[in-house]
């Protein structure tokens, strides 16, 4: 059994807690950029999960966005659907709300809990692919089974 970086292990930890069961794998790349991890994997990049944090301008509160890796986030759309702006926070703010580093944000396993909302473009797919803690550790799963495992509100992120 391979050993994984501690930052993956506690993303296994959650997935199993939350009874999502995942096999987690280091890629020989990265997986850094939603095409790394397709390339890596060799899946499309619209299988691709990409995790983005957001800060509400009026709240402060985080949100984390799980969007199909071929979309973009409009973020005035999205932020009617939250009923405040949206602000991109800096690395040092990530770090602080999930525990993991830009690149590597898994989509459950956070240092902080947060508002969950899912791209639905992404239950379109047969098997999705994660970020499980490091830009180099991934994991593939039904899209459904992740919305449960975290509980994600589904949105249409692209407005």
């Amino acid at each position: 059994m391979t050993v994984l970086p501690a930052s993956a292990e506690i993303v296994r930890n959650a997935a199993e807690a939350a009874g999502l069961s995942v096999r987690i794998v280091e890629v020989p790349g990265t997986a850094r950029t939603a095409q790394d991890a397709a390339d890596s994997v060799g899946s499309t990049v619209g299988q691709i999960v990409k995790s983005l944090v957001f800060r509400g301008s009026d709240s402060g509160k985080p949100y984390l966005l799980l969007v199909s890796g071929d979309n973009r986030v409009n973020e005035k759309a999205v932020a009617r659907d939250l009923g405040e702006p949206l602000q991109r926070p800096d690395a040092a703010y990530v770090r602080e709300v999930t525990g993991f580093a830009i690149g590597g944000i898994p989509p459950l396993g956070h240092a902080q809990p947060m508002a969950i909302y899912m791209d639905e473009d992404l239950l379109a797919k047969d098997e999705i692919w994660a970020a499980a803690g490091t830009p180099r550790c991934v994991f593939a799963t039904n899209p459904q089974a992740l919305r449960d495992a975290t509980g994600a509100t589904v949105i249409n992120v692209k407005g």
